[in-house]
C-alpha cells in the first residue's frame, strides 16, 4: 500500500506549515535519507527526509506548493513499482465487488501503471546513475548552489560528504541564481519579479524573500508640482506573523514586571579580554558577552530555580536543566535559538554552540529543534548603543534578561575619600512573569547576577 507523506509536526507547538519547495519531482526514485521537500514551520526552514524507498508521487493538479497547510495534510505518496495510488483509481475500480458472478459482468477498469525504475541507487533524469551522497552534504550543496552529481566523493566507498561540497564551492565560482533562497524563488513567481534581473543587481549577495518583496513595490512616480505621498502594501511574511502572534500572546497572558539595575562590568571586561587574547593564540572560539552571561545566569538559576520555570495548566513546572535562548536579529525577523544544558558546559563549549546557531540563523538553516526547549532567554541591544529597555517574555518561560551597552563612565568608588574612577558600566533589565515569581525573589536573582558580573571569580571557579 502506498505510504502517505503528510505535513509533519516539527515541534509540540506546530499546528501548520508552508510547503516552499519540492526537492523530489513526481516519478523520481527516493531512498531513505533523501530530502523530498522543504517546509517553513514558524521561523525555520526544514528539509524533510524520506524514511522509505520507492517512487515519489505528487497528485496531479496539486496546488499545495506555497500554501500554508495544517499538520497531517497529505502532500505526496511513496509507492512501490506497480502499486496503485488513490488518485489513480477510477470509482468503478474502487467500488467493484471482490468477485464477478457473471461472465457478462464488465471487467474492472485498468489501473495506470507507475513507472518502474529497477535500481537501488538514485538516477538522474537521463537514466544515468547518480553518485552516493550523505544527507548533510546534499543539504549543504542545496544551500551553496553546487551541482553535486558531478562531484567525486572522498568518503567511504566514494560517498560525497560535506567537505567535498564545500571544496567545490571554493574552487568554482557560483552564479547569482545559486544565491537565491527557495522562498525567494517562490515569492518572485507570485509577485512577478524577474529573479535573474534582481540577482544581477545584487552580485555576491544571497537573495531572500524580503529582497523580492521590496523589488515588487511600485516605483515612485516622477516628481510633480504637487507631490503626494502614496501608501504601499506588502504581504506580511510568515515569520513576522509568528512574531506578532507570540508577542501579543505574551503581552496578554503574562503579568510582566521589569527591574533595572546598573552594574560595574569592569572585571567581566577583563575576563573577556583575557579569553580573547588566548583565543587568538590557539584559534579557539572567543566567548562573547552573551556566552559569559549565559554561563553566569545558569549558575545563578541554581540558587533561584523559580525563574527557570513555566506554567502548564494549574501546575508550575520547574526545569531540571538550564536551556538558554539568545535573541538573534536576522533579515527574516527575530529568532531565538537555544543552547541546551548550559550549566553543564564550559564557556568554550557555549561559545562554539552559540556561534554555530547564529551562523545557521543568518543562513536560514535553523532546525525546529534549534528553536525549541528554551527555559530562559537573554537579549542584547548593547551593540545598538541602547542602555536599558523592556524585554518581552518569551512564552512559556518565566523571565528574560536584557543587556545594555558596556560604556566607560566616571563613577564614585570611595564616597568617604571622595575618590572617582573610570569603570565599565552596564544596565541590566529583567522582565519576569509576576504570576510565577514575586518582586522580591526576582530582585534577589538580579542582585546575584550583578554580583557575579562584578566578581566573576565567584562563578568561574565552580
Amino acid at each position: 500500500m502506498a505510504i502517505e507523506i503528510v505535513m509533519p509536526r516539527l515541534g509540540w507547538t506546530m499546528e501548520e506549515g508552508t510547503l516552499v519547495e519540492w526537492i523530489k519531482k513526481d516519478g523520481d526514485t527516493v531512498q531513505p535519507g533523501e530530502i523530498m521537500f522543504v517546509i517553513e514551520s514558524d521561523k525555520a526552514l526544514n528539509e524533510v527526509e524520506s524514511f522509505e524507498a520507492g517512487i515519489f508521487r505528487i497528485p496531479p493538479n496539486s496546488d499545495v506548493l506555497g500554501k500554508t497547510l495544517p499538520v497531517g495534510t497529505v502532500l505526496a505518496y511513496v509507492a512501490q513499482p506497480g502499486e496503485a495510488l488513490p488518485f489513480e483509481q477510477a470509482p468503478s475500480a474502487v467500488l467493484a465487488a471482490p468477485a464477478q458472478t457473471s461472465a457478462a459482468a464488465s471487467s474492472p477498469v485498468p489501473v495506470q501503471q507507475i513507472p518502474v525504475i529497477q535500481t537501488s541507487a538514485a538516477q538522474s533524469s537521463n537514466g544515468s546513475s547518480l553518485p552516493n551522497i550523505s544527507p548533510r552534504a546534499r543539504r549543504v550543496a542545496h544551500e551553496l548552489g553546487i551541482e553535486w552529481a558531478v562531484l567525486k566523493g572522498s568518503g567511504r566507498t566514494g560517498r560525497i560528504v560535506e567537505r567535498d561540497v564545500r571544496a567545490a564551492a571554493v574552487s568554482a565560482p557560483q552564479t547569482a541564481a545559486a544565491q537565491v533562497s527557495p522562498v525567494a524563488k517562490r515569492a518572485a513567481e507570485e509577485l512577478g519579479v524577474d529573479i535573474h534581473q534582481l540577482a544581477a543587481q545584487m552580485p555576491g549577495q544571497r537573495i531572500t524573500r524580503e529582497h523580492v518583496e521590496r523589488a515588487a513595490l511600485p516605483t515612485a512616480p516622477a516628481a510633480t508640482t504637487q507631490p503626494t505621498a502614496a501608501e504601499t502594501r506588502t504581504p506580511m511574511p510568515r515569520v513576522r506573523q509568528v512574531i506578532a502572534e507570540r508577542m501579543s500572546a505574551s503581552a496578554q497572558t503574562t503579568a510582566p514586571v521589569t527591574l533595572t539595575t546598573e552594574v560595574d562590568a569592569t572585571e567581566l571586561v577583563k575576563v573577556r579580554q583575557g579569553l580573547k587574547a588566548a583565543g587568538k593564540a590557539d584559534r579557539r572560539p572567543v566567548p562573547s558577552y552573551n556566552d559569559l552571561l549565559a554561563k553566569l545566569v545558569a549558575e545563578v538559576l541554581r540558587d533561584h530555580p523559580q525563574l527557570n520555570a513555566r506554567i502548564e495548566g494549574d501546575e508550575i513546572v520547574t526545569s531540571g536543566s538550564v536551556n538558554v535562548g539568545f535573541a538573534v536579529d536576522v533579515e527574516r525577523g527575530l529568532l531565538v535559538p537555544v543552547v541546551r544544558d548550559v550549566a553543564a558546559k564550559s564557556i568554550r563549549q557555549i561559545a562554539a554552540e552559540g556561534a554555530a546557531l547564529v551562523d545557521r540563523a543568518r543562513s536560514n538553516t535553523l532546525r525546529s529543534d534549534d528553536l525549541s526547549g528554551g527555559t530562559f532567554t537573554i537579549t542584547n541591544l548593547g551593540m545598538y548603543d541602547i542602555d536599558a529597555f523592556t524585554p518581552i517574555i518569551n512564552l512559556p518561560q518565566c523571565a528574560i534578561l536584557g543587556m545594555g551597552r558596556i560604556v566607560p563612565k566616571q563613577v564614585v568608588v570611595d564616597a568617604e575619600a571622595e575618590r572617582l574612577a573610570i569603570r565599565h558600566m552596564m544596565f541590566l533589565s529583567l522582565t519576569f512573569d509576576h504570576r510565577l515569581v514575586d518582586g522580591a525573589p526576582a530582585a534577589r536573582f538580579l542582585k546575584q547576577v550583578k554580583q557575579f558580573i562584578e566578581q566573576p571569580y565567584l562563578w568561574l571557579v565552580n
